[in-house]
């Protein structure tokens, strides 16, 4: 159990750092208010997890270097990526209802939590 910690801790660290500075630099080179440093975090975040994902399932990784890509490491550099992973594997396992559901909620709740957070800091 630790060792899986420090393994997905490791690429936690990791990832952290590249979302900050990939992040940082494709935002200051686009020059606009969009958010688009997030933007392509998120995307290039995706695309990585689907790679990890992808050769795991082909038994290309073994389990320890799955925590450290796509927990640690994906998870570090944007947790949008488990996201879109997830609700496609809901999709796959023919989970419609559920796929949908996880989606609407985790963007209209996240939005309305964030909403409450930011309402709740005003008292102070």
């Amino acid at each position: 159990m630790l060792k899986t910690l420090f393994i997905i801790g490791s690429g936690s660290f990791i990832g952290g750092i590249a979302r900050y500075v990939f992040g940082k630099l494709a935002q200051e080179q686009a020059g606009l208010s969009f958010p688009l440093g997030t933007l392509l975090v998120n995307i290039t975040g995706c695309f990585l997890i689907g790679i990890v994902y992808g050769f795991s399932d082909k038994e290309f990784i073994n389990q320890e270097w799955r925590f450290f890509l796509a927990t640690g490491l994906c998870g570090g550099y944007t947790t949008f990526s488990s996201f879109s992973y997830e609700s496609l594997a809901l999709l796959r396992e023919g989970e419609t209802t559920s796929f949908f559901l996880y989606i609407i909620a985790s963007i209209v709740i996240g939005l309305l939590a964030t909403w409450l957070g930011i309402v709740t800091t005003k008292a102070f």
